[in-house]
C-alpha cells in the first residue's frame, strides 16, 4: 500500500470517528463517501422570500445541510484533489460554483495534504461569510428561477466545445464536479445539474475565456426530465420557491426539537433539572415544565371541571398548552372530558348561543339578537330565550306566567290554594311535615302534585320574581348584594342592574340617569 492510499484510509477513519452516521457515510467499496454539512448561523438569522409585492420573512436557527459527495483518486492527496459534488437547495447556481472553486483553492493551499476535514470546517463556519450572507438569506423567486433556467438552456444550446482551452498549471488536471441544485427543483437533495470545473473536450461541455460554466444540451435534457412536471406543481397549488421555504421551515422545526430533547431544563414547578425529552414547552409563553408536573396540574383542573384553568402554571401567565399537548399529558379518557367541557365553556361565553330548555335535549342553539324566538335544530322545539318556555309570540313573558298561575288539580283530588302565599304554606307544611302528614296531604291534593308540580311551580315563580336576564346573553342572574354594576358569570359582560343597559362610561351613567350605583 503506497503512502497516498494510507493517508486516504487514515483520513476516512478519522472522519468516521468525528462525525455521526447521519453526517458521514463511507462507501466501503472504494475511497468515497458523502458528508452532510450544517452551516453555522448567526443569531437573528432570517430567510426571506419575495413574491411580487408580498414578503415572507422567518427567523431560522437551522438550514438544511449541504451535501458534499467525494471520490478520492489514487494519487490523492499528493497530486490530485478529491473529485467532488456539492449539492444544496437554498443556494443559487453561481453561489455553489463559487464554493466549489474555493474548495479547490483550499486544496492547492495545503501543498498536497489531506483536505476533507478542512473543507467541512470551511463549509460549516465560513461558507456564508464567503458568499457575503450575514443575517439575511433571500431565496430566489420563481420568476428568477425561470429566467435562470432559460438562460442555462440557451447556454447549453449555443455553447460549443472548445478543445483549445488550456488548464492553468497551478490547477489540478483531474476533473472536479460541482453538483449544483436545479433552481427549478424544490427538493432538498433532488435532481441536480452537474457543472465541470475543468471540462475536457470529450464530454461536450466548455468554458469560455471569461470562465463561464456551460452545459451540453444532452445533459440539460436529462435534468429536465428528472424534475417534477408543471402539472404536478399546478395541482398542488404551490410554487417551487414556496415548497423550498416550507422545507426549510420544517427542517428548522425538526432540528430545534432535536436540540430541545437533548438539553437540560429546570422545571418551573418542581425546580428539578430534566432533559427536554421529559419536558413540555408551551408555545404561547415559552415556559418549560416536566411532563409529570404539568400532567398532574392539568389532570386536577380537568377532574374539577375547570377547563379554563388548564393554563401555564407560571404565576400571572396566560399561556395554554395545545390540545395535542393536553392529550399526551392526561390520556384519552380525561382528554375526552376536557374536549367536551372546553366546547361547553366556549359556547357558554358566546353571546349568540343558548341551550334548548328541554331536559331531554339541551342542545346548543344559535339565537338572533333581534328576536326573542329560538328553535332547536335537534328536537325542533321553539322557545322564548328570555323565559325559556314555549314561544309565546309578542306577549310579555310576565303575562304568560300570570295566565298559567293556576295549577290544574288531578282528577278526584282537591284544588290547591290560588295565591302564592297559600301555596307556599301548603308546601312548607308538606316538606317539613312527618310521614303521616305527607301521606295526608298527598291523599288530599295528589301525590304527583305534591312531589313535583308544586316545587317546580314555586321555583319558577321565585326565579321570575328574584332574577333578571343578562342583556347580553339572556342568562338569568340573581343580585345578592353590592352595587348595581353587575358582571354576568356566563358571558363576562357588565351591565346596570337597575336599567339593564351596558354603558361605556359608568360615571356618566350614574350621574345622568335615575340609576344609582349603591342602592340603599
Amino acid at each position: 500500500m503506497n503512502t497516498d492510499l494510507e493517508e486516504q484510509e487514515d483520513e476516512l477513519l478519522a472522519l468516521q470517528s468525528i462525525f455521526d452516521s447521519d453526517e458521514f457515510v463511507r462507501d466501503e467499496s472504494k475511497s468515497a463517501g458523502e458528508i452532510r454539512v450544517s452551516v453555522e448561523l448567526p443569531a437573528d438569522f432570517n430567510v426571506v422570500l419575495k413574491e411580487g409585492d408580498s414578503l415572507r420573512q422567518y427567523e431560522i436557527s437551522f438550514l438544511p445541510p449541504l451535501l458534499l459527495t467525494f471520490d478520492l483518486p489514487q494519487d490523492y492527496p499528493s497530486s490530485s484533489p478529491p473529485s467532488f459534488t456539492l449539492t444544496c437547495s437554498w443556494l443559487t447556481h453561481p453561489q455553489l460554483h463559487a464554493l466549489g472553486v474555493q474548495l479547490t483553492d483550499l486544496y492547492l493551499a495545503t501543498g498536497g495534504a489531506v483536505v476533507l476535514f478542512s473543507w467541512v470546517q470551511f463549509l460549516r463556519e465560513d461558507a456564508l461569510k464567503f458568499l457575503d450572507i450575514h443575517s439575511l438569506l433571500e431565496l430566489p423567486s420563481d420568476e428568477h428561477n425561470t429566467q435562470l433556467c432559460d438562460q442555462d438552456k440557451d447556454n447549453a444550446t449555443l455553447s460549443e466545445p472548445n478543445n483549445n482551452e488550456h488548464t492553468p498549471a497551478s490547477e489540478p488536471t483531474d476533473e472536479q464536479h460541482c453538483d449544483v441544485s436545479d433552481p427549478c427543483e424544490p427538493h432538498l437533495l433532488g435532481p441536480s445539474w452537474q457543472v465541470q470545473e475543468n471540462p475536457s473536450a470529450s464530454d461536450g461541455s466548455s468554458t469560455d475565456s471569461q470562465g463561464v460554466l456551460t452545459l451540453d444540451s444532452h445533459h440539460q435534457t436529462q435534468t429536465r426530465d428528472s424534475s417534477p412536471n408543471k402539472h404536478q406543481t399546478s395541482d398542488l397549488s404551490i410554487t417551487p420557491s414556496q415548497a423550498l421555504m416550507s422545507q426549510i421551515l420544517i427542517y428548522n422545526a425538526s432540528q430545534k426539537q432535536k436540540l430541545f430533547t437533548t438539553t437540560l431544563f429546570d422545571c418551573g414547578v418542581c425546580f428539578m433539572s430534566w432533559l427536554g425529552s421529559e419536558c413540555v414547552q408551551l408555545f404561547q409563553c415559552g415556559h418549560i415544565f416536566c411532563k409529570a408536573c404539568l400532567g398532574e396540574f392539568c389532570k386536577v383542573q380537568i377532574k374539577e371541571g375547570n377547563v379554563r384553568g388548564v393554563t401555564c402554571p407560571q404565576a400571572d401567565c396566560g399561556g395554554t398548552p395545545t390540545p395535542a399537548q393536553v392529550r399526551s399529558l392526561v390520556g384519552e379518557e380525561l382528554f375526552s372530558r376536557y374536549d367536551r367541557l372546553l366546547l361547553q365553556s366556549t359556547l357558554d361565553h358566546m353571546a349568540d348561543v343558548t341551550y334548548c330548555p328541554r331536559n331531554s335535549c339541551g342542545s346548543a342553539v344559535i339565537v338572533d339578537k333581534s328576536s326573542t324566538a329560538a328553535m332547536c335544530s335537534v328536537c325542533s322545539f321553539a322557545f322564548c330565550v328570555k323565559c325559556r318556555k314555549t314561544y309565546h309570540g309578542a306577549q310579555d313573558c310576565h303575562t304568560m306566567k300570570t295566565e298559567k298561575e293556576e295549577i290544574i288539580p288531578q282528577q278526584g283530588y282537591a284544588s290547591l290554594p290560588k295565591s302564592k302565599e297559600g301555596l307556599k304554606i301548603v308546601w312548607d307544611d308538606y316538606s317539613n311535615g312527618s310521614k303521616e302528614r305527607k301521606r295526608l296531604l298527598e291523599g288530599r291534593y295528589g301525590r304527583d302534585i305534591m312531589r313535583g308540580t308544586v316545587d317546580i311551580w314555586l321555583s319558577d315563580n321565585w326565579i321570575t320574581d328574584n332574577c333578571k336576564h343578562c342583556p347580553h346573553c339572556f342568562c338569568k342572574i340573581q343580585k345578592i348584594s353590592g352595587c348595581n354594576v353587575m358582571t354576568c358569570t356566563r358571558c363576562d359582560q357588565q351591565f346596570c342592574w337597575s336599567c339593564l343597559t351596558r354603558p361605556k362610561d359608568w360615571k356618566s351613567h350614574f350621574q345622568n340617569s335615575d340609576c344609582i350605583q349603591f342602592p340603599m
